[in-house]
């Protein structure tokens, strides 16, 4: 029997070496982080530790104005949920003021 008429009775499809695969495995399970995302995380903080980590960030921001202000325009704000839930019966409310705006209500 050719290897044609058994995958056709088994519904395998032969993989690029012509070995018959049932379909996908399982996959990564929902949240887990892939080997190479995995990988530059540890990396980053491996070289975080190595430059003075926490104590060491604290004195960089406390060194210049701008450095505190891109701590927290561009740090901080990676640690913060990437959606906010608010309750349906007292809404989050935003209001955004331009500086054309602003100066008009003066």
């Amino acid at each position: 029997m050719s290897t044609d008429v058994m995958n056709k009775k088994t519904s395998k499809k032969p993989n690029l070496r012509g070995v018959a695969v049932t379909g996908a495995g399982p996959g990564r399970p929902k949240g887990a982080l892939n080997k190479t995302t995995r990988s530059v995380k540890e990396a980053i903080e491996y070289a975080a530790k190595g430059l003075g980590g926490a104590d060491r960030m604290i004195a960089w921001a406390k060194e210049d104005a701008a450095n505190e202000r891109a701590f927290w325009a561009s740090i901080y704000p990676k640690l913060l949920p990437l959606q906010i839930a608010g309750d349906p019966d007292s809404p989050i409310t935003i209001q955004i003021l331009r500086f054309a705006d602003a100066a008009k209500q003066d």
